[in-house]
């Protein structure tokens, strides 16, 4: 079939109550696409041998908003319990903080490991 045919069909085949459908009391509700919540993924800081423990304060503190307390707390978890997550957020905002985390510690020479996991 031609564009030209198919046109001239639709055109010609006229309105609603030609083709046998009601008109008028038809109810139309709109739909709105259910949008969900991005991934959430997690920030974990590991414990090494050579980081010294003022520094992972500093970087929970300049990287994740802690204040000295928390961030000391946070701190001694990673290095009692070998990691600890610091932060969740979308998965590119966590990559993020994890390579600034990584190029500051490269920085001050800190062989500090950060990466990120699907929360």
């Amino acid at each position: 079939m031609s564009k030209a045919s198919i046109r001239n069909q639709v055109t010609n085949s006229g309105g609603p109550e030609e083709q046998g459908f009601p008109v008028g009391d038809i109810a139309v509700q709109e739909t709105r696409p259910q949008l969900a919540p991005p991934p959430m993924y997690k920030v974990v800081i590991m414990n090494d041998d050579y980081t010294p423990m003022d520094f992972v304060v500093e970087v929970l503190e300049g990287f994740f908003n802690m204040d000295r307390e928390k961030a000391t707390r946070v701190m001694l978890t990673i290095h009692t319990e070998g990691e600890a997550t610091v932060g969740v957020y979308t998965r590119d905002v966590a990559e993020t903080k994890a390579a600034q985390v990584v190029d500051y510690a490269q920085q001050n020479q800190h062989p500090l490991l950060c990466r990120v996991a699907q929360a």
